[in-house]
Parts: structure tokens; C-alpha cells; sequence
């Protein structure tokens, strides 16, 4: 073979361990660092947080899902933007633009929360209260190289607390402010009037009968009637006036910094007008008049709970006064109300130890003299105040809710001495039982009525009940269903203190009533005054025309029961005849046959 034709061939050899070693490492890392992105982003994902990153421009690099459907923004439409445009947010009560979070991080280098009541701006106008933090992110070396901010929606929350606050303050049923707030303002405004030299007014309301209403036509319609009396307060004052529910049907005003009491004066006095027109619920017109107590600062008390204390006390004597009424509170009142409040636990300690008594006043036939029947009026036998009479303690008891108990203990106590002077082998004649306002529209009158006259086995024919004429007329509807029930057990009605009401013929007509009795005023007068006789004849003629018994109450002289003959009255009542007796010395007139 020709040299020049000879081949060689050179091999070239690599050691490439190092490179493949590295190789092998750097797709694991990157594997790795894959695999942890992943995780981060899956991560990120699932949380309930909205999370959104930023460089050290402040410009944005990164939103999780949460924090595109919070924003609005997608993560391709917002990375690279300005923090602030993706990331609106305001101060809630300003409305002015929020200090960025994403900012006080890289400059102060340190996690930082959120402003207080911070609202987040989505894309679309919309608005989410929002909550959290924002953080500043470091590269390997330290240095800040961006931030991160995480943030969640508090709307449902905030909207629950402030529910929570609003409830804690107001009454549920009116919204108006209750008796904590009031205490709150109160306690301000006396402290306002202290330092500019002014006054306080509170005026303490309650509605006069509400509970007969509520009662009679249920709750919903005392719950509608309440809406309505707090809306008719909150247009009869003043806009920087307080209307407060203080609970049931009781209500208080604040006037605060008035230049005196005259203004609470007219107040009253415009409420009181304001609550002459009927409310109107579910089609029916409603009646409700106001009781109002006023009670003044400095002069009536320099402290919350004295001032309405105060007004609460001049409320009742408002009440005891007549109702549909205003009183200004004095210090004579403290002493009335803790007589009242003594006279109370008096009463309530009456009631279990069994001290009141019926003691029987004869009702007399003018022209035979012979008895017809008899009133029971009770008396209370105090171990302390002796024997006390109605006037002295009646009133109380309607007011601290114990003339329903005390009524149907006289109601049971009449029917029980009347049936055992019967078993006795006694002429007995008719017995009547006063019945007072609260009785008549108490819930289960009837029923009561019916039980008792079962129980004790009386005939109802001698039970005769007595309302006032004021009673009936108050609700003459309801009045009149309550009257034929009544009667339909087989009871007389009679109708107490006629003509001093406002009666009109075709309802005296309508009720079922047996008996009219002329009030002792217009007797007391038939001597002296034409008109006292003008009216006693009148009455006498009106019960004559309707069959009904006429029974002239308070006779006591001579005089006065021979005017009553000549007017040809059936029966009088009073002193002239006899005074009230207890049971035993009634009975023994029953025994004797006694006549006048």
C-alpha cells in the first residue's frame, strides 16, 4: 500500500460526569421548584383570602383567584399595572381615598394593617368592606424587592355588628332609641346645660288604656298601634329632640338646652293635641290619649335616675288626675308616691291575711219604705290605718294592677254571703258588686262571672253588676257584646254616677241595662240648684221611658226625698235610709224586715 494512501484516525475522549451530574441536577431543581409553584399556586387557590403582590415599583405581579373575583381584575389584565389602580380602596365614613398598605410596606419595610373601615373599589364600581394586612417581600440577600397584601371580605360582619350595635341601642319593634341610649344622651346633655348655663326637659309618657286594646284586639294590633304612636311623637317634636321607648306602652322625650319649662309646656300641650286624632290600624280608628309627667334640670334632679325617676312620678299624677294630661313633677309628689307605694304592700299583704270586708248599704223602695236590695262596698281592715275606705286605696290598686284580684274576691265574697243569708232562711234581696274598668275588659270577665255564680250557687237574679257610665261608653261596641253575654247568664246591670258621662239614647237603648242610678251630685243639689233638679227629673223620666229601675243615690235629708216622691222615684240609696253595715248587722235588717 502507498504511504500516502495510509489512514490514522485520532480519538478524542471526554469525561462528561460532571456535566451530566449537573445537568441531572439542575432538572431536579427545577422540577422541584416547579412542583413547589405549583403547590404555592394550588395553595394560594384554595385559601379564602384574596392575595396580590407587587414589585418594589409597586406595580402588580401576581393575584390569586380570590383576589380576581374581589378586584375584578384578571391576572392577565393586572400584572404590570400600578398597585393602586387594581387595588382601590376608601375610607368608609370619609369616603376619601385609604392610605396604600402595599406602599407603607416597602417604605417602612414592615407588616402593616389595614385602615379602619377600609372599603375596597372592585373594578366595576362596586364596593366590599374589607380587612387584613399587607407585608414586605426580601430577595435572598435581605433587601426588599416588592410587597404582598392579603385581604378578605367583612361586609356580612361588619353588617352583623353594626345590626348588633343598632339593637343594642334602639328598640326592636318602634326603632326608636331605648333606655340605654337615652341614659347616654341624658347624662351629655346635662353636662351641656351645666356648661352653658341651660335646662333639660324630660317628659315620661304612657298611652292611657293601651292595654284594654292590646287585650281586647290582640297583640299584632297593639304592636301596629305602638309603630304608629312612635311615628305621631317623632313629627310632633322637634328634629333634635330624643323620642325614646321605654318599655310596654311608656315612651320619654328630651328636650335638651331649653331656655325654660314653658317649653316643655307647649310640647306637652301640642303632643296631647297631636293625639286627638284616632290612629288608623288595619282599617279601624283608635283611641289613644296621652298621660305625660315632666320633670326639669337643674330643679327636679341634677342626675339621670332622678330626673326620670321624677317624670315617672309626675306621669302617674298625671294619670290619677284624669288622664289625657300633663304634670309638672314636685317634691310634694315623692311624698304622695311612697304613701302610694306603702299603701301597695299594704294591699298586696291584704290580699294574702284575708283584711278586706263588704259591708251592705240598703237600696229602698220611696213609697212602701220596704228594702229592695243592697250595694256591697268594700272595706279594708288595716292592723296599722284602721278601717279604710275605697277612696283611699282603689285608685292605688288600679294602678299597680290588683283591682282585677280585689274585684273578684268582693264578686265571690257578695254571691257567697248572699247564698249562705239564703240557706239561713233570710228575706234576701238583690245584692250589686261594683265593677271597675279593668274588670269589665279584663280576658275571662264572663267566664269569671259564670264560675263564681256556679261555685257559690247563687241565683243570678240577685246579682246585680254595676259599671259607670264613663266604663261603657269608653268602647260602646265592645261594650255592649260584653252586656248581652252578661245578661244572657241571667244577671242585672245597673249603670253607676248616670248623667255625669256622655251617654247617648240610641246606646242606652242598646245595652241590656236594668237599672240607671242618678248620681249623689245632682241629689245633692235638687233642693238648691233648678238645674241639680232640672236634671234629677230629666233622668227619672228618661228610666221610666226605657222601663229601667231609677235609684237615686246619696239621698240624706228629708228634703231631698220629697222631691223624689213628688217625681215619683222608684228608690233611693244614702244616709237618710242607712249608712253601709258589716254583713252581720245587714243581716239582722234582712231578719227584722226593716223599713224606712
Amino acid at each position: 500500500m502507498d504511504a500516502r494512501q495510509q489512514r490514522r484516525h485520532v480519538q478524542t475522549v471526554e469525561d462528561v460526569t460532571a456535566r451530566k451530574v449537573t445537568e441531572f441536577g439542575l432538572r431536579k431543581a427545577e422540577e422541584a421548584l416547579f412542583e413547589e409553584k405549583e403547590r404555592a399556586q394550588v395553595t394560594l387557590n384554595s385559601i379564602g383570602d384574596a392575595v396580590l403582590c407587587t414589585d418594589l415599583l409597586g406595580n402588580v405581579t401576581y393575584l390569586n383567584q380570590v383576589a380576581e373575583t374581589m378586584t375584578g381584575w384578571s391576572s392577565e389584565g393586572a400584572l404590570g399595572r400600578p398597585f393602586a389602580e387594581v387595588f382601590r380602596i376608601i375610607d368608609g365614613k370619609t369616603r376619601q381615598t385609604a392610605v396604600n398598605p402595599a406602599q407603607r410596606a416597602l417604605d417602612e419595610d414592615r407588616t402593616v394593617g389595614l385602615a379602619a373601615d377600609s372599603v375596597l373599589i372592585r373594578r366595576n364600581g362596586s364596593e366590599s368592606a374589607i380587612e387584613d394586612s399587607a407585608a414586605p417581600i426580601h430577595d435572598r440577600n435581605g433587601n426588599v424587592s416588592g410587597a404582598v397584601i392579603v385581604f378578605h371580605d367583612v361586609s356580612q360582619s361588619r353588617a352583623m355588628a353594626s345590626k348588633m350595635a343598632h339593637l343594642a341601642t334602639h328598640d326592636i319593634l318602634t326603632g326608636l332609641p331605648n333606655r340605654a341610649q337615652l341614659t347616654e344622651r341624658l347624662a351629655q346633655a346635662i353636662g351641656l346645660a351645666q356648661r352653658h348655663g341651660k335646662q333639660v326637659a324630660l317628659l315620661f309618657l304612657d298611652l292611657d288604656d293601651f292595654k284594654r286594646i292590646n287585650d281586647s284586639l290582640g297583640h299584632p294590633v297593639g304592636d301596629r298601634l305602638l309603630q304608629s304612636v312612635a311615628g305621631r311623637l317623632l313629627t310632633s317634636v322637634r328634629s333634635t329632640d330624643m323620642v325614646c321607648r321605654q318599655g310596654g306602652d311608656e315612651f320619654v322625650i328630651l328636650l335638651d338646652e331649653i331656655e325654660h319649662p314653658r317649653g316643655a309646656d307647649l310640647v306637652a300641650e301640642t303632643l296631647i293635641a297631636a293625639f286627638a286624632v284616632p290612629h288608623v290600624i288595619d282599617g279601624q280608628e283608635l283611641d289613644v290619649t296621652l298621660s305625660i309627667g315632666i320633670s326639669v334640670f337643674p330643679g327636679d334632679g341634677n342626675y339621670v335616675e332622678a330626673l326620670i325617676k321624677n317624670a315617672d312620678t309626675a306621669m302617674f299624677h298625671a294619670k290619677a288626675g284624669g288622664r289625657n294630661t300633663y304634670r309638672f313633677f314636685n317634691t310634694d309628689m315623692n311624698i304622695e308616691m311612697t304613701h302610694r307605694l306603702a299603701v301597695q304592700g299594704r294591699l298586696h299583704r291584704a290580699l294574702k291575711e284575708h283584711e278586706f270586708l263588704l259591708y251592705y248599704q240598703p237600696q229602698v223602695n220611696l213609697a212602701s219604705g220596704a228594702m229592695t236590695g243592697a250595694e256591697a262596698l268594700i272595706r279594708w281592715q288595716d292592723p296599722e290605718l284602721g278601717l279604710v275606705y275605697p277612696a283611699q286605696f282603689v285608685a292605688i290598686a288600679e294602678e299597680y294592677g290588683l283591682i282585677v284580684t280585689i274585684g273578684r274576691w268582693a264578686l265571690r265574697e257578695a254571691c257567697r254571703q248572699v247564698r249562705a243569708w239564703q240557706v239561713a232562711g233570710l228575706p234576701v234581696v238583690p245584692v250589686t258588686v261594683n265593677v271597675s274598668a279593668m274588670e269589665f275588659r279584663h280576658e275571662g270577665f264572663i267566664e269569671g262571672v259564670a264560675q263564681i255564680l256556679r261555685e257559690t250557687g247563687l241565683e243570678p237574679g240577685l246579682l246585680e253588676l254595676e259599671l259607670t257610665e264613663t266604663v261603657l261608653m269608653h268602647d260602646a261596641e265592645s261594650s255592649a257584646t260584653v252586656l248581652n253575654a252578661l245578661k244572657a247568664i241571667g244577671v242585672r246591670l245597673a249603670i253607676d254616677d248616670f248623667g255625669t258621662g256622655y251617654s247617648s239614647l240610641s246606646y242606652l237603648k242598646r245595652f241590656p241595662i236594668d237599672t240607671l242610678k242618678i248620681d249623689q251630685s245632682f241629689v245633692r243639689d235638687i233642693v238648691n240648684s233648678t238645674d241639680g233638679a232640672t236634671i234629677v227629673s230629666a233622668v227619672i223620666g228618661l228610666g221610666k221611658n226605657l222601663k229601667q229601675r231609677v235609684i237615686a243615690e246619696g239621698v240624706e235629708t228629708p228634703e231631698q226625698l220629697a222631691f223624689l216622691r213628688d217625681q215619683a222615684c222608684e228608690e233611693g240609696q244614702g244616709f237618710h235610709f242607712s249608712h253601709a253595715v258589716p254583713a252581720a248587722a245587714f243581716a239582722q235588717l234582712l231578719e227584722s224586715g226593716q223599713r224606712w
